[in-house]
């Protein structure tokens, strides 16, 4: 295989990632703190090296890539820029260790939200702004994934999306280009949208604009210890909405300016993530006024905040919901695993796989009871073939085998059982914070052993990239193809 075409979009990639280095240098100018060198260095790094990458392998650029090339830069694009993304974590006022700089610049890029620093109100300001980028950037870069290579790539039932969205095998790239450049307007214009919004109800500008990237991207970092429990009120449902829009498909936004109104309500996935948004804010919304005894418009705003944070993986928390008792508990490490629509900034396993699973135990239960009919699976008034179904089911398997490995992998490191299995569906699904006291929405993953945040990192990688991405790299005839 010629490895030449992926580093050379790499290494692109790489040095775009430097040159965005620069905002938070400014930000640092601005704030007078003299920590604008960190992000110069930073930068320098980061630019020369993703421009030597893309020097050396410029002689095998051709107009497309190969399936196997695909599916090696959908990974290792995912690898590299954390690498350089945690530069500025070691070289900065946090003076991180590499496992924790690779930690919060992983958990930034595939917008997972889980944070090993303590002490956010404190640290400056660039590098407050620079995990809000990392989040930001992870957000678009994993829509382009999901809307362009996923489907191409045949993984977890994305070839469902294929025949509406875009015929791009043998010319990925030049196709990616044009789809990208569509949505990304669109997801500029909600930032932009969000970040006034959040100043109109009171935020100041550099929380607003920080906030508001981690809002879109549904990446959950915030600029403070207390997450959004900083804030209250207004602002709760301003970002619900924001959430509530990010975690749809963004192809549909693009439909819907193109002319077409009923874009989003005829898609499957949105009214089937909307309803379900709406079933789990009625039961906790019953739980609240039974054993947490909110007043009503708090119980609402409560549970339609933390349902929405974590069903779309966003991971913002506005109060410990670890003290609303067991059954909240158990519900929110559930919600975590539904996640939100393909093609959007949200994560874990999708509502489509969802609404293909019980379409197909709906089509099998019928057959049982008229076993000369026959019945096909049908998504969106359209029959879903064997091999989408049996991708969904590998995706479920798959899913369920690496949550148990990485939760036994965590116990081993000495983690009680709590902490190793919501800190495997955290890191897996991209949510943000688990369960208990080290890692629940009051606490974070600083005070983690290494191996476990070696472990959590390689998770929220593969939960990020859709797991089988990443598995088929380790098969041997994937190498001899």
């Amino acid at each position: 295989m010629d490895l030449r075409p992926v580093g050379y979009v790499i290494g692109l990639l790489v040095a775009v990632l430097g040159l965005a280095m620069l905002v938070p240098l400014l930000v640092d100018v601005a704030e007078g703190r003299d920590q604008w060198p960190v992000f110069l260095q930073s930068a320098f790094i980061t630019i020369l090296g993703g421009a030597a990458i893309a020097l050396a392998c410029a002689s095998g650029v051709r107009e497309g890539l190969t399936i196997q090339q695909t599916f090696l830069l959908t990974t290792t694009v995912w690898v590299a820029l954390p690498a350089f993304g945690a530069i500025p974590f070691v070289l900065g006022a946090t003076d991180a260790r590499i496992v924790d700089a690779l930690f919060e610049a992983t958990s930034g890029m595939t917008t997972t939200g889980a944070t090993v620093f303590s002490g956010l109100d404190l640290l400056p300001k660039g590098l407050l702004i620079w995990r809000s980028i990392l989040q930001w950037l992870g957000g678009i870069g994993i829509i382009v994934v999901a809307m362009v290579f996923l489907p191409e790539l045949r993984v977890g039932g994305m070839q469902i999306f294929k025949s509406e969205s875009f015929d791009t095998f043998g010319k990925i790239l030049p196709r990616a280009g044009q789809i990208a450049t569509q949505i990304s307007g669109i997801y500029v214009i909600f930032t932009l949208a969000c970040t006034l919004i959040y100043i109109y109800f009171g935020m100041n500008l550099f929380d607003a604009t920080a906030h508001a990237m981690t809002t879109i991207s549904t990446g959950g970092f915030s600029n403070y210890d207390a997450s959004f429990a900083t804030f209250s009120g207004p602002l709760e449902y301003v970002a619900t909405v924001f959430m509530i829009l990010s975690a749809l498909p963004f192809v549909r936004y693009v439909q819907l300016i193109n002319g077409n109104p009923l874009a989003l309500h005829r898609d499957p996935q949105v009214r089937g993530f909307v309803m379900t948004v709406g079933v789990l804010v009625l039961a906790l919304l019953v739980l609240l006024d039974e054993d947490v005894h909110f007043g009503v418009e708090q119980a609402l705003r409560e549970a339609l905040f933390n349902v929405t944070s974590i069903i779309s993986g966003t991971g913002y928390a506005s109060v410990d919901y670890m003290q609303w008792g067991s059954f909240a508990v158990a519900l929110f490490f559930f919600i975590g695993l539904i996640g939100g629509c393909a093609g959007s900034t949200a994560c874990s396993i999708k509502i489509f796989r969802y609404q293909l699973l019980f379409a197909s135990i709906r089509s099998q239960l019928r057959r049982i009871r008229s076993p000369h009919g026959i019945f096909t699976p049908r998504y969106d008034n359209r029959p879903v073939g064997e091999e989408v179904l049996a991708s969904v089911m590998s995706f479920f398997m798959f899913f369920v085998v690496t949550l148990g490995v990485v939760a036994v992998a965590l116990s081993f490191t000495g983690l009680d059982f709590v902490t190793s299995v919501s800190g495997a569906g955290a890191a897996l699904a991209n949510i943000g914070p688990g369960l208990g006291d080290i890692i629940g929405p009051a606490g974070n993953f600083s005070t983690l052993n290494d191996p476990a945040k070696w472990i959590l990192i390689i998770a929220m990688l593969i939960g990020r990239l859709e797991l089988m991405v990443v598995y088929v790299l380790f098969t041997v005839n994937f190498w001899r193809a």
